[in-house]
């Protein structure tokens, strides 16, 4: 029996099976497919998900296999990050299928258990744990665990089984989608403002198959049939409709459709079954968020649930992962439903995008869109207090008792981490019932002000306590109140981190 079984093997899936692993949780991944197709239906890391992977020590086998794009784009309206405060200030543009075997790989070191063909089909709950139906070749089993985590896809069989809504607003376009043989290629490149048409828009980029483009086109109001086929005919009516010409594409390797309808389910958790990534979320693929959702959701949920499932924290911590991602999520979907707003051509839209690009040429304008899109101005909503609290910590290289380290370092076990700048015993005389759980890590202060991406610099303070998903979870000041903080500091880490344990009882721990 595995402690936590996880529906879908792609990037949400695997991800937070490597979060749990790193926590020390038995986790199953039940992926129904036999075998990866190796089909990319997203190509990027945003700066956020790059400093995920930067957390937990392995950003540069993504780097390595990717290319740096420093740049973001609001409906193909620049966007400049150079100079945001972060180690990353650049998407990584890599195919998801590659992003999905280095999880892979990564999840199988740390010891994840993997099954495919394997797909949930049905589950019943009960006040000690879950039972899953699963099929698999020649049949049917019954496993049992202590959680299911749904990752299966917008079409997510875990969200339907457990009874969750999936409300939202209907498509109003239809994007196609297909990795083709040219016989006239273009010498140039389209992947932004220059595909844009009167009736439509199109992009054509090289395909992650060699010698084939991948092309991709929206008509402007037409809906069709998500479920309809889609043929090289097809997408060659819509290419002349829009473009003027085909290329004299053929030989297709893939076709796709997809459209621009939004969906947020009701709740991210049923009880003992929680959704994830596109089981939780769809969207048109604006600026490319969807799987950097997917990462982010992954790693906030990972390390709570890591902390129920081993009875360090109270199950009602989970709670947190709804109000926090919920939260996020809505705002992501509704700036990308802006996005979409400002693609057609008339009037009204050509207004709205001069207003856009005249806001984006000022440094606020920037610098919030660019925070919004690189996901790395995420935050939520964990109290009053330090302008970081609920904020991802920025990256900074810190002199400790053992040298120079950085943040990131500290971070790559996945857990909890308390820096004490201020060199008062009332930090760690506060922290003493979390120190099997917590990090504790006295420091030199380095600077006066730390800086964030839209909100700019802010004061130091004294001492911050670090989540395992890197954001802040409490922050005090300055180094001369931090005595009088040591009474928020136990409420943050019991809030966080359940009830304080006696020594002897962390001994045995």
């Amino acid at each position: 029996m595995a402690d936590v079984i996880i529906a879908g093997g792609g990037p949400t899936g695997l991800m937070l099976a490597c979060e749990l692993r790193l926590a020390g949780v038995d986790v199953l991944v039940l992926e129904k497919l036999a075998r990866r197709t190796g089909e990319s239906r997203a190509g990027g890391l945003h700066a956020r998900s790059v400093e995920l992977l930067d957390q937990r020590g392995i950003v540069d086998r993504f780097l390595a296999e990717g290319s740096a794009q420093p740049l973001a784009h609001f409906a193909f309206m620049h966007l400049d990050i150079d100079d945001f405060p972060t180690r990353h200030p650049y998407a990584v543009a890599i195919h998801q299928s590659r992003i999905e075997q280095l999880l892979e790989d990564r999840a199988l070191e740390l010891g994840v258990q993997l099954r495919r063909p394997a797909e949930v089909i049905g589950l019943e709950q009960d006040e000690t744990g879950i039972e899953v139906e699963v099929a698999v070749d020649g049949g049917t089993e019954r496993l049992r665990a202590d959680y299911l985590v749904g990752c299966d896809g917008g079409r997510s069989k875990v969200r339907k089984l457990a009874g969750v809504g999936f409300p939202g607003t209907p498509a109003t376009l239809t994007a196609l989608l297909g990795d083709v043989e040219l016989t006239d290629p273009p010498s140039e490149i389209v992947f932004g403002q220059e595909g844009r048409r009167d009736n439509g828009f199109y992009m054509n980029f090289q395909s992650e198959y060699p010698g084939l483009r991948r092309i991709i086109t929206v008509e402007f109001g037409k809906v069709t049939d998500r479920d309809a086929p889609v043929t090289v005919e097809t997408l060659s009516e819509a290419c002349v409709e829009i473009v003027g010409t085909d290329w004299g594409m053929h030989s297709p390797r893939r076709l796709d459709r997809f459209s621009d309808a939004c969906r947020l389910v009701d709740s991210f958790r049923q009880g003992r079954v929680l959704l994830a990534g596109d089981a939780a979320h769809v969207h048109f693929p604006s600026s490319g968020q969807g799987l950097n959702l997917g990462l982010q959701d992954a790693v906030n949920l990972g390390w709570k649930l890591a902390a129920v499932v081993k009875g360090e924290a109270p199950d009602e911590l989970l709670d947190t992962y709804h109000s926090e991602r919920h939260l996020h999520t809505t705002h992501m979907l509704n700036n990308i439903r802006a996005q979409t707003a400002l693609w057609p051509a008339g009037s009204e839209a050509d207004a709205l995008r001069r207003v856009f690009e005249d806001l984006i040429e000022f440094e606020h304008g920037n610098r919030y869109l660019g925070g919004v899109i690189s996901q790395l101005d995420t935050h939520y909503p964990v109290g009053d207090g330090h302008p970081a609290l609920g904020r991802r910590m920025t990256d900074l290289d810190i002199k400790s008792p053992n040298g120079r380290v950085s943040v990131y370092e500290l971070l790559h076990g996945a857990r909890p981490l308390l820096l004490d700048f201020s060199g008062r015993p009332d930090v760690r005389a506060a922290a003493d019932g979390w120190t099997d759980r917590v990090d504790l890590v006295e420091a030199e202060p380095q600077d006066d002000r730390w800086a964030f991406p839209v909100i700019g610099d802010v004061p130091a303070p004294a001492a911050v306590l670090i989540r395992p998903d890197g954001h802040v979870a409490w922050a005090t000041p300055t180094a001369a109140a931090a005595g009088s903080e040591a009474e928020g500091l136990t409420d943050a880490l019991t809030r966080w981190f359940g009830p304080a344990r006696a020594r002897r009882e962390q001994d045995a721990a």
